[in-house]
């Protein structure tokens, strides 16, 4: 090995980078909202991109979505739940050399305004279903991530991770109904939820009042020990399709 490494020569290759873009999702006024920034620097200043850059040699690649996420971002907390979520290497996805870049799928609930850092000139939180124009493949990214998140959804308890800590049935329909687009029976939704083993789990309290029409006050739950949803949630489009 050490003879090999003395006569290995790296400029015999192309040069190729890798880099890292987190499509960061979080639930705000009801509407599923993506992190996303406004690039201060070429290429494409002026415009908006997921936020993402160049990994370090030292880090791991999970490590770097989480830096690049802080630093353009502010948003320094962890997300609840982050994933690796595809690879893109079109050989002219970025106009400077071959870029390569592992992409990130992140979810929280209630994560804070974000501060523009680094190259970026802006950093906002923003609806999904209205997003401006992106650089680079970003859009490509962004729906494979919101698609991801809507599959998840439907054989994970993942839903959890936007709720936070307690929160009602109601609370977690609307987190469904929020990232799949879609309105839900809250009487089926209800029947549903319960009666997957491990999903939520009551934590023996409830909330301080009841609804915003009064009537009683309703049920605290917490995430309960399931990685699989079984059997799954879907969403009423494929429903029709398995029927």
């Amino acid at each position: 090995m050490e003879e090999f490494l003395a006569g290995y020569n790296p400029r015999l290759y192309a040069p190729v980078a890798v880099t890292v873009d987190v499509v960061a999702l979080t639930v705000r006024d009801r509407r599923l909202h993506v992190l996303i920034v406004e690039r201060g620097v070429e290429p494409y200043a002026g415009r908006w991109a997921l936020p993402g850059g160049f990994i370090r040699p030292d880090e791991d690649l999970a490590e770097a979505a989480v830096r690049e996420l802080a630093e353009e971002t502010g948003v320094a907390t962890r997300p609840a739940h982050i994933e690796q979520l595809a690879s893109y290497g079109g050989p002219g996805r970025d106009p400077r050399m071959r870029v390569v870049s592992i992409s990130y799928l992140a979810f929280a609930p209630d994560l804070p305004d974000p501060q523009a850092g680094t190259d970026a000139a802006a950093a906002v939180w923003h609806p999904v279903d209205d997003v401006p124009p992106l650089a680079f493949d970003h859009a490509r990214i962004l729906a494979d991530g919101v698609e991801r998140a809507r599959s998840k959804l439907e054989y994970t308890p993942l839903a959890t991770a936007f709720a936070g800590a307690e929160f009602t049935v109601s609370d977690l329909r609307l987190i469904y109904e929020t990232v799949w687009g879609t309105p839900l029976h809250a009487g089926n939704f209800h029947r549903k939820i319960l009666s997957v083993p491990g999903f939520v789990e009551s934590t023996g309290q409830t909330t301080e009042t009841g609804g915003p029409r009064g009537g009683p006050r309703a049920k605290l739950y917490r995430a309960g020990d399931a990685r699989l949803l079984h059997p799954a949630l879907l969403r009423p489009s494929r429903e029709e399709e398995v029927r």
